[in-house]
């Protein structure tokens, strides 16, 4: 029987097996290598930091989401072999595949920028979204800096949305107008896509927003509070919230498959990692020029599960799931309970909508429904 290894216990890696074991059923041994038990919902770290969300409802139990002709193995991968088609873990076990899912994600890295760990806050992970709900209760005015401290990064949109939402959480609080917001981005706009930049650009300074481009992060000085350019300015803060830096998983850091940053070569439409064609990626984990994003993953599993089930059935690849197109779907907070939409895929850009109450419901309805609904493979 072919052994399917899949590589990773979040959005991507979880749906992979799922939609596998329903197409093969017992026709392959499936199993999935998760670092942890547990299945996070990522995106609502945002909400986090306002006191809008309570963590504890954002993560489940990883084997109450899988197939049960999924095998659950919980572990770290220490290295990866393709020529050997093993895979060992920290603790010394190695698996053995014929065919490999790697759905490993990205990593927060501040070490990559001095002073950032020490100096910044960030809501990239849960501990650090408590500890950044942490310091807004306890922030009463003054200057705050949101920023992007490199790229890329997942979730692309949410530190508009954050900067956006902190700007009704400071007015909730009625400290609005005590209180200076600096949006910095690495680049000449607001964000990466251009018809994003020009929706959100006017909205951050209709809120008072202060806007610096073309600011690449080169370090932080905690003790003067003071984040620095590579372009030579300097910006002052009592309350720093800047997004790390990331790379991909340690272990493919060097690998065969991997750049020197841990992201996986991978053919844009199939998802194959060249020159290991019974490999694939999806996910954060891919060097594909799309967003780093849960609906990234979402969009791509179903290709990948399809080419494997295919080829061990011995059969032609169902056209309809083929090719991967660079299909991404999602909503932009945009703040006083409003959100817009981004549609796009490789050859179409977005065109987001002005922003509205039915986006922001919509991605409230979307973050409850989801553990029925994506890691399942309900849609």
């Amino acid at each position: 029987m072919k052994q399917i290894l899949v590589l990773g216990g979040g959005t991507g890696g979880t749906l992979v097996a799922n939609l596998l074991a329903k197409k093969l059923k017992d026709e392959a041994k499936i199993t999935l290598v998760s670092a942890s038990s547990r299945h996070l919902y990522q995106p609502g770290w945002l909400y986090v930091p306002f006191g809008w969300q309570d963590p504890r409802g954002l993560s489940r139990s990883l084997k109450s989401l899988l197939n049960k002709r999924v095998q659950l193995e919980i572990g770290r991968v220490s290295h990866l072999d393709p020529h050997a088609q093993s895979v060992t873990l920290e603790s010394g076990h190695t698996l053995h595949y014929d065919y490999l899912v790697v759905a490993t994600g990205s990593r927060v890295t501040p070490e990559d920028v001095p002073g950032l760990a020490e100096g910044a806050h960030h809501f990239y992970t849960e501990e650090a979204a408590w500890k950044l709900h942490a310091a807004l209760e306890e922030f009463n005015g003054g200057k705050i800096v949101v920023g992007v401290g490199g790229l890329p990064h997942k979730c692309p949109v949410a530190p508009l949305e954050f900067t956006f939402l902190l700007d009704e959480y400071l007015t909730r609080k009625g400290i609005r107008q005590q209180t200076e917001i600096t949006y910095t981005y690495p680049i000449n706009r607001v964000f990466s896509i251009e018809s994003v930049a020009e929706m959100a650009e006017p909205l951050l300074k209709e809120r008072g927003i202060n806007i610096e481009t073309f600011f690449n992060l080169e370090s932080v000085d905690p003790e003067k509070k003071l984040a620095i350019s590579m372009e030579g300015s300097e910006l002052p803060y009592d309350l720093l919230v800047m997004i790390p830096p990331h790379r991909g998983a340690k272990f493919l850091e060097g690998s065969p498959i991997a750049d020197a940053q841990g992201w996986v070569y991978t053919d844009r439409h199939t998802l194959q990692v060249k020159d290991f064609p019974n490999i694939y990626a999806l996910g954060d984990t891919t060097n594909l020029p799309i967003s780093k994003a849960g609906s990234t993953a979402h969009f791509e599993a179903p290709v990948i599960a399809e080419h494997i089930a295919a080829a061990i059935q011995g059969r032609p690849v169902d056209p309809k799931h083929a090719t991967y197109n660079g299909k991404v779907t999602c909503f932009l907070e945009a703040g006083y309970e409003k959100a817009s939409i981004l549609a796009f895929d490789y050859d179409t850009p977005p065109k987001p909508p002005t922003p509205s109450w039915l986006y922001h419901y919509e991605k409230m309805a979307f973050n409850k429904a989801y553990w029925y609904l994506v890691p399942t493979g309900v849609i």
